[in-house]
């Protein structure tokens, strides 16, 4: 059975809200992943249909929700494209094959692997922090982990962990970064940058 409500209240950073149903009633929770299919995140005030269910703690939940008028889409099967598993470690096996053949020192690959493995652990606790209502990582030190060579890692969390996967703002941000560390990649393997790093003590 399918109700209607209202969403009135959304923290479009923690990914949740709640719907008041038409007639009145307690508020519902609804999560950004009981939205049927890929439709525009809310921001509040919208008006949806939903099927009740409730969590392991007995409080009411919204699941399949769509916005009223939209087609209900059929349950997607639960895989998840392999692509960002294909980029990550494609990327570093790229890296890797550069070291070995002596145009990377080994740092470089040292960088890539311990900034990916701060960046997947900094995911994972943001995520936990945003589940227990608790102090968030800015999305800005995330970014930060992106820039410097972290981005593999970020984009395993975020397929992984299911974590700033969906929101714009944030992705736009994030491949900016990916593209920048990737320039700055080029660059190094660029004569000028392999007398550069020659120039550094120790690589």
């Amino acid at each position: 059975m399918r109700y209607q409500g209202r969403i009135t209240r959304w923290n479009d950073d923690k990914g949740f809200g709640f719907i008041t149903p038409n007639g009145g009633g307690a508020q519902v929770f609804l999560h950004i992943n009981a939205f049927s299919g890929r439709q525009l995140r809310p921001v509040g005030d919208e008006l949806v249909t939903y099927e009740l269910a409730v969590d392991d703690k007995g409080r009411a939940q919204a699941r399949t929700v769509a916005y009223v008028g939209t087609r209900i889409a059929p349950p997607r099967a639960r895989g998840r494209s392999k692509l960002p598993f294909v980029i990550a470690f494609g990327f570093l096996l790229l890296i890797g094959a550069a070291v070995h053949l002596g145009r990377l020192p080994a740092a470089v690959l040292m960088l890539y692997s311990g900034a990916s493995l701060i960046a997947f652990i900094a995911y994972a606790i943001d995520k936990s922090a945003a589940q227990r209502d608790q102090w968030r990582t800015r999305e800005s030190t995330l970014h930060v982990f992106a820039l410097i060579g972290g981005w593999p890692g970020a984009l395993l969390a975020q397929r992984l962990l299911r974590h700033k996967s969906t929101k714009p703002s944030f992705q736009t941000t994030f491949w900016i970064t990916v593209v920048l560390n990737c320039g700055a990649l080029g660059w190094l393997l660029s004569p000028a940058g392999a007398n550069m790093l020659r120039t550094i003590p120790g690589i």
